[in-house]
């Protein structure tokens, strides 16, 4: 009698993290947790903002209605880019790239325009935008597709340095923070980080440039007195219960009230005017109020779920193009959820990330949903590409012996997996 030998735990985790069989099963797990954390989005957005805007002019359904919109436009362009070949979407990076860098002047101009002390956004009109939602995308894309043809060279410095770096992550950063964006910045600063680590730049790199941020966090930090009040209302440093302690100081309140199981939803306290534009940044804390600790450990969950598909679709593909790019984005979507869980539970001081699929914000949301489509192209041609291999093994086993041309049916999966 034969046994198999007993695998050890962490090699049976570490099993599933990579997805063993199809890679069908990524791709519906991506799709599924982003639809997911998108409709609970929907719902507490109507929830969060609905009691603030009774009276207005444009209805306590305004910005539901508004975020609902943006989602179908967002799953509109999901479905688009799910669709595209890796190769399209390579050639796509220079174009992404040169036209987010082109938004973020434009809120130089007098289209640009201040929100809660943010110049980053743009103002046609009765419509608003924040490029630097789409400059976090169209840097993932393009330093993908940069580093994969210097991959041989990005262990040295300079090539590791130039161009994503210098001039063009310069540049991007310049723009976000010059419009006092700090909490952008820190995101663009993650997504620039993951993509030379995936591309192999060396180990003693980061730590100098870890170095370096530090001190200048703390010199922002020092400069700049509404930066240090944060830090200080972050470290309990409050007299009075006035802003900047009100709002983390009333949040912390809503997850407290909320309990194992929430108050109800739709019944929440806080967002009677308590917390300041419920809606974004601090809806996580409002989620917490109404659905409880069950609500947010669900929306933890669906995080982790999605964290699960885009790490697979990496770890799969033999493509360092591929590898990258998802790697960027999910370190932008599910680093930037990190920050916003953290910052709204009192373990970072408040800097301003919303909450990806959650958080009031069309252009967030859009680009968003943009990333996720991305991911799935990358997955659907995986899972073509494993169908035109296994329909090939098939047919390779029942063709004749020492047959010269490959069956007719692997090679239109081939070509069906490479269109």
């Amino acid at each position: 009698m034969v046994t198999t030998p007993h695998r050890p735990v962490w090699r049976r985790a570490w099993g599933f993290l990579e997805g063993q069989g199809s890679s069908r099963t990524s791709y519906f797990l991506i799709l599924g947790c982003a639809a997911a954390l998108t409709v609970i989005g929907l719902v507490m957005v109507l929830s969060s903002s609905s009691v603030e805007n009774i009276g207005e002019f444009s209805g306590s359904y305004d910005l539901f209605i508004r975020q609902t919109v943006f989602a179908v436009i967002g799953f509109a362009v999901l479905f688009v880019l799910s669709r595209l070949s890796s190769d399209r979407l390579r050639s796509l990076a220079w174009p992404a790239i040169l036209l987010a860098v082109f938004l973020l002047a434009l809120v130089l101009t007098p289209l640009g325009h201040e929100v809660n002390g943010n110049q980053n956004w743009l103002k046609i009109g009765s419509f608003t935008a924040q490029p630097s939602e789409a400059a976090k995308l169209a840097l993932a894309l393009w330093a993908a597709a940069v580093l994969e043809r210097k991959a041989k060279l990005v262990g040295q410095l300079k090539h590791s340095i130039v161009p994503v770096l210098f001039p063009v992550g310069a540049i991007l950063l310049g723009l976000i923070m010059y419009g006092r964006d700090l909490g952008t910045a820190m995101v663009i600063m993650m997504i620039m980080a993951a993509v030379l680590f995936l591309a192999g730049t060396k180990l003693r790199y980061f730590l100098i440039a870890g170095g370096l941020g530090a001190v200048a966090a703390v010199v922002m930090a020092l400069t700049s007195a509404n930066r240090t009040v944060r830090i200080q209302a972050w470290l309990g440093n409050c007299e009075f219960p006035t802003e900047p302690c009100y709002q983390p100081d009333h949040g912390m309140f809503a997850l407290a009230s909320g309990g194992w199981w929430g108050v109800g939803l739709g019944q929440s306290r806080q967002k009677w005017s308590y917390i300041p534009e419920a809606e974004n940044d601090f809806i996580f804390t409002i989620l917490g109020e109404e659905l409880g600790l069950a609500g947010t450990l669900l929306v933890i969950g669906l995080f982790a779920g999605l964290a699960i598909g885009l790490f697979r679709v990496a770890r799969r593909s033999d493509s360092l193009f591929v590898r990258i790019c998802t790697g960027g984005i999910l370190i932008w979507i599910i680093g930037q959820a990190f920050i916003n869980i953290a910052m709204v539970t009192g373990l970072l001081p408040v800097i301003g990330v919303p909450l990806p699929f959650i958080s009031y914000g069309g252009s967030a949301l859009t680009f968003v949903l943009a990333g996720v489509g991305v991911v799935l192209a990358f997955a659907r041609e995986q899972r073509h590409e494993e169908e035109a291999a296994a329909e090939a093994a098939v047919a390779s086993a029942s063709a004749p012996s020492g047959s010269p041309t490959p069956p007719v049916g692997a090679a239109r999966a081939w070509k069906k997996a490479r269109s």
